[in-house]
């Protein structure tokens, strides 16, 4: 699934989602930060309905909507949002003609994931969704699922988005402002 991408992947947006109440509905903030690198361009926010179907639509609206044309890749920490609101990095990635990039600290244990999310309304859509964005690969330090880029290519995204740590900036940096503008102060590791 090789696309016209550019393939100088320096201008990301992360996506992280702010923090929510266990057991809550309704929206649930989205917080997306344009990188160049590891230094911060722009900052967007909508909401996505907890436990969900809207992230890929409302991800691809606003990366396409507030004209990011210099925006290169997308990247998430983990492919869900708000719960279980799955992304379909596939066809984000087909919507944006971009590379996306899953990035998780550990390993997904997809069994216990499974388990959970058939709790969920239209499970099988969720988990053919999560099925469908391929098996977790070791990618340095951290994990990945990938749509419209090589491992190698997000490798190298990664070395160039992350400045401390291991999480790259565009996702620590959304994650540091959905839980501060959320709660009134950010929290834990991205």
């Amino acid at each position: 699934m090789q696309k016209r991408w550019a393939r100088r992947l320096s201008n990301v947006i992360g996506f992280d989602d702010a923090p929510f109440t266990r057991g809550s509905t309704g929206r649930v903030s989205l917080i997306g930060c344009v990188c160049s690198g590891p230094r911060l361009d722009i900052v967007v926010r909508d909401t996505v309905e907890r436990d969900g179907d809207d992230a890929t639509e409302v991800m691809a609206r606003l990366v396409r909507d507030k004209d990011l044309t210099h925006v290169r890749a997308v990247m998430m920490q983990g492919i869900t949002v708000a719960g279980f609101n799955v992304v379909d990095i596939n066809r984000l990635a087909d919507r944006l003609e971009l590379p996306v990039l899953v990035v998780t600290r550990k390993k997904p244990r997809l069994e216990l994931i499974f388990k959970a999310v058939m709790a969920m309304p239209e499970w099988e859509k969720k988990r053919a969704l999560m099925e469908a964005a391929g098996p977790p690969e070791a990618c340095g330090e951290l994990w990945v699922q990938r749509a419209g880029l090589s491992l190698d290519e997000a490798a190298r995204m990664l070395e160039r988005t992350t400045q401390h740590g291991v999480i790259p900036e565009p996702l620590r940096l959304a994650h540091i402002i959905a839980g501060g503008t959320t709660t009134g102060k950010s929290r834990g590791r991205a």
